[in-house]
């Protein structure tokens, strides 16, 4: 049983933490699986203990990172989630004793990515960052037909072919292998490989296919590498703003002296070369959103584009927007003075030269630090507590950045805000409202040198495969990216090292079928719970 246990966590924890390795989650849930049935056939008590413990020790081995941003969420964050996947688990046990043959393990199965939807798309507390399908971010080659499913066609794939291995494991131990027919055997055995490389040939075969593109952009990624712990309080705000301005104005050179100037002469304004500047996630706190045009820093940046009036800068902000009103507008408000009251965003904008300005607030918040769930409820405990957690406001649905292209076309660009890029279906959003380039900004430095910020950027890659979209990647502490519609990463910077990207990135148009019909794996498995759930409930045991 330590054994089992040992190789489950060893065997899905390889894929998050070393790239390449997303194949072992295609056997990882093999052993556990094998515990489960030692443990039935044995009559062993308490065997809860035993699957909550492996589920607790890898999810501790892959996401203990979170303890150097917050030691006390790191401890809810894994005992919370290993709870959740044993409780599954332990409906699962139950059914065995109501359904009959393989239909338990058809409903733990479909159980397992209902619940993986319910985190992706409903759940106020929500943390998918161990799904299943996420285990091959670091193993794109394999999984390009997630252009049709997403990343829970990722999770049905796991589940598919464990379930395979499994049974047949179950059929030659129970000595039933050779009671099979021939033809049985052998349907058997190539249901099986078909599972397991039918994906592989179809990836293989999607990954050389070209992918139509519109004119390209260029781009300049800035890494200022400020440490997250001390920027609000360590650097002013104007010594922060000329660091990140140099970074810009050496990347522009890249292009040439003429680079988000006009590269003819005698020609007009309007021929010039555009150049996208990007900035990383809250890089500033004085953007007020009644009245953006005051702020410090948006000014500065204005003031900077001047001299590159075909450029525009996207960046990130701690956002406020200011309420007058006697009485509390909101749970989320909190008090500004009197009558005034004060609402907080994680926010993306862009700003040219003349002043225009789009803005975008985060809507996949974090809890804790960022987010109050349920704030009819936990606000005015947090007020007892003297206001501890973040009480962010997002917007209801997704929204585009828009910027001028050289062919005077408007460009749409997603801004999304770092978590963010952990929801598949959320960033499908942005493309179905014409985004044609994905631009993420992110601060990961919170967690120090760890595999978190690496499986961040990796989760990045899932999204480019899912949308066809090209993605720049702008991070405070890196690592900033450069990736294609394929899931490559074309460049990259170092950790933690000021640094700057400059390329031209193409825009597309095409919409994939994750796109059009979003999360089709997750709505069937979603029925096929509730039915056979319904099944087990309404049978008598066996």
């Amino acid at each position: 049983m330590w054994i089992l246990a040992g190789l489950t966590v060893l065997l899905m924890s390889l894929p998050f933490l070393v790239e390449g390795f997303g194949w072992t989650a295609l056997f990882g849930l093999v052993p556990l699986l094998c515990m489960e049935r030692i443990a039935t056939e044995q009559g062993i008590r308490r065997f809860w203990l035993w699957h909550y413990g492996t589920f607790v020790v890898w999810n501790a081995v892959t996401t203990w990172w979170i303890w150097n941003a917050t030691p006390g969420g790191a401890i809810f964050a894994i005992l919370a989630n290993s709870f959740q996947m044993s409780l599954i688990f332990g409906v699962f046990r139950w059914s065995r004793k109501r359904l009959g043959g393989a239909l338990p393990y058809i409903f733990l199965a479909a159980m397992w990515i209902a619940w993986e939807r319910f985190y992706l798309v409903s759940a106020e507390i929500s943390w998918p960052w161990l799904v299943f399908g996420n285990a091959f971010a670091g193993t794109t080659p394999l999984i390009q037909w997630y252009e049709y499913t997403g990343s829970l066609g990722g999770s049905l794939w796991v589940w598919t072919v464990n379930l395979a291995v499994f049974g047949i494991m179950v059929t030659l131990s129970d000595g039933r292998w050779h009671r099979f027919w021939p033809l049985g055997r052998v349907s058997a055995l190539a249901a099986t490989v078909l599972a397991l490389f039918g994906p592989m040939a179809l990836s293989l075969a999607l990954l050389n296919r070209e992918e139509p593109q519109g004119e390209s952009i260029d781009v300049v990624i800035a890494q200022p590498n400020f440490d997250p712990y001390a920027k609000f309080g360590g650097l002013s705000r104007d010594r922060q703003n000329a660091i990140l301005l140099d970074l810009f104005r050496r990347g522009l050179k890249s292009f040439g002296a003429g680079a988000g100037i006009d590269r003819s002469p005698g020609s007009s304004p309007a021929g010039a070369r555009p150049v996208l500047l990007v900035a990383p996630e809250t890089f500033t706190p004085d953007v007020i959103t009644n009245d953006v045009p005051s702020g410090r820093t948006f000014n500065r940046f204005r003031s900077f584009l001047l001299d590159y009036p075909a450029s525009a800068i996207l960046f990130g902000a701690s956002s406020h927007t200011y309420i007058e009103s006697p009485s509390k507008p909101s749970h989320t408000a909190r008090p500004a003075g009197p009558g005034r009251w004060r609402e907080s965003h994680n926010s993306a904008l862009i700003c040219d030269a003349a002043g225009n300005y789009d803005i975008y607030h985060k809507s996949k918040l974090v809890v804790g630090t960022e987010l109050t769930p349920y704030p009819a409820i936990f606000c005015p405990i947090d007020d007892l507590l003297g206001g501890v957690m973040g009480r962010c406001v997002g917007q209801e649905e997704p929204s585009n950045l828009r910027f001028c292209a050289v062919s005077g076309d408007t460009v749409s660009v997603a801004p999304v805000i770092c978590y963010e890029s952990v929801y598949g279906e959320y960033c499908t959003g942005y493309v179905r409202k014409g985004a044609s380039v994905l631009a993420i900004i992110t601060n990961d430095a919170w967690w120090g040198n760890t595999a978190g910020h690496r499986q961040h950027l990796n989760y990045a890659r899932l999204r480019a495969i899912e949308t066809r979209r090209d993605i720049i990647r702008c991070a405070n502490t890196g690592i900033s990216a450069f990736i294609d519609c394929k899931g490559n990463i074309l460049e990259r910077t170092p950790w933690w090292e000021s640094a700057i990207l400059t390329g031209s990135v193409p825009t597309r148009a095409r919409l994939t079928g994750f796109v059009r019909w979003g999360d089709i794996p997750g709505r069937i498995s979603v029925l096929v719970f509730l039915l056979l759930g319904a099944a087990a409930l309404f049978r008598r045991r066996k």
